[in-house]
């Protein structure tokens, strides 16, 4: 995770964060809530923030009011005024002088204005799932009614924060993965407050930037999911036809997230719009030796420490993870909120940082399982992804607390390393063809659990 700053703008502190140095500036406009922080434990917005950088110097930043950002006023709502001397204020402390912003939903309408009212400072304008306007009217049928609107605020503050009342648009085809279902519902709680949520969705509702499209110059891409149940395509195709030469791209999904799916289509569009090229990367395959870890029972130990605690609790785990991937020359690949997904150079230093990870974080007070695997992997910028990556994720799944399961593969690339093993039985690993015979690592020391 970049390093957060802070920028002056007016009394307030506005948090932000750059990563990359490619040669034009890009800055997120999130939606209606964020937490530049947080946004890091989700390995597919990591992954987009890391695409994203390869060929922009991307500049992330929480809106007055919400996440790190200095909290704002019951009495003085931010208007989009503020917003924009935000914007302004963090490309002041960035130095950037001209930049492409990237508006998703709620950051469309702050883009647009800062577009049209600073058009020197504005490269390119980019709207993802965007709105111009959020009550229906005649001349805007998309938008829901007073009457609806008013309803979804009501129930909001009852549903803040609840992984159960989490929105299908919300979700999208990573419904099914309670890490993420878990890590959305602790990244709106940790982005605004019940009630600062709820003020800050009454303001929006209000907006209304439908004049000010036709006077945007800057080029425009506009970028919608045909199934959008938050944000009509319809409605994001009248937008482009009043921005001036702006071009629409229609994606297939419902998620209205561009997180919660596939965000390769997405990203690909980006990257033309910029460069004026696609260049996805093709993966390199290489053997590598892949270990998943997570906490055991962390849904129930988050409900019973609290919000506060449970992340200052995390915290510290992530801190022995990385200083254990660090000791045996491990490179981290990704997190998903409790768990690590890391890659090492040698089989028997995967088994030994697993069993490090686990000894180490029972001082803390939890227990964690580790699954490693060798194999073939795709190696994609940062990413990894690939057969071998999901052998190891499903071996990860039948350790139990403070176990390291391995496959066979790994216990026979070990010979003679002075680790030890035991027969945990034949499986079936979901997805992958064919029994697997797993192995438990044994526990206790061995010659080279010095880390050299």
């Amino acid at each position: 995770m970049p390093r957060t700053h802070y920028a002056k703008s007016g009394d307030m502190n506005i948090a932000y964060q750059v990563i990359g140095d490619g040669p034009r500036d890009l800055v997120y406009v999130p939606g209606w809530v964020s937490n530049v922080e947080l946004m890091w434990d989700d390995p597919v917005l990591a992954s987009i923030w890391r695409r994203l950088s390869r060929f922009t110097r991307l500049i992330l930043f929480d809106k007055r009011g919400t996440g790190m950002s200095d909290p704002v006023a019951e009495s003085r709502l931010p208007g989009l005024e503020d917003r924009m001397d935000d914007v302004r204020a963090v490309m002041d402390a960035t130095q950037s002088k001209k930049a492409t912003l990237l508006g998703h939903s709620e950051g469309g309408n702050l883009s647009c204005l800062f577009a049209a009212s600073f058009p020197q400072r504005t490269e390119g304008l980019i709207l993802v799932g965007s709105y111009a306007k959020r009550l229906w009217a005649d001349d805007y049928p998309w938008a829901p009614t007073p009457d609806v609107r008013e309803q979804e605020i009501r129930d909001l503050e009852t549903t803040w924060g609840d992984p159960d009342e989490l929105a299908d648009y919300q979700l999208g085809t990573r419904a099914g993965d309670p890490a993420f279902r878990d890590w959305l519902s602790r990244y709106f709680r940790l982005s605004a407050s019940p009630q600062d949520a709820v003020r800050l969705l009454r303001m929006n509702t209000e907006m209304d930037t439908r004049d000010v499209l036709p006077l945007i110059h800057a080029p425009t891409l506009c970028i919608y999911k045909t199934d959008d149940q938050d944000v009509n395509v319809e409605e994001g195709r009248w937008i482009a036809s009043q921005i001036p030469n702006a071009r629409f791209v229609e994606l297939p999904g419902h998620a209205h997230l561009f997180w919660a799916d596939d965000p390769t289509p997405l990203l690909d569009e980006i990257e033309e719009f910029i460069t004026g090229h696609r260049e996805t990367a093709e993966p390199e395959r290489v053997l590598s030796t892949v270990v998943f870890t997570d906490i055991v029972g962390s849904t129930d130990r988050a409900a019973e420490l609290g919000d506060r605690s449970w992340r200052t609790l995390l915290e510290r785990h992530n801190q022995v993870v990385r200083k254990e991937l660090k000791r045996w020359r491990g490179t981290e690949r990704g997190t998903a909120g409790d768990g690590f997904i890391a890659t090492f150079d040698g089989p028997a230093r995967g088994v030994r940082a697993a069993r490090a990870i686990c000894e180490q974080v029972r001082s803390l007070g939890i227990e964690v399982r580790a699954g490693v695997h060798t194999g073939e992997v795709e190696l994609i910028g940062d990413d990894v992804a690939g057969l071998g990556v999901h052998i190891a994720a499903r071996i990860s799944g039948l350790a139990g607390p403070g176990e390291v399961f391995v496959s066979r593969t790994v216990k026979d690339l070990v010979v003679g390393s002075g680790l030890s093993f035991e027969f945990a039985g034949e499986h079936r690993l979901k997805g992958v063809p064919e029994n697997w015979q797993i192995y438990q690592a044994a526990d206790g020391r061995d010659h080279a659990d010095t880390g050299e």
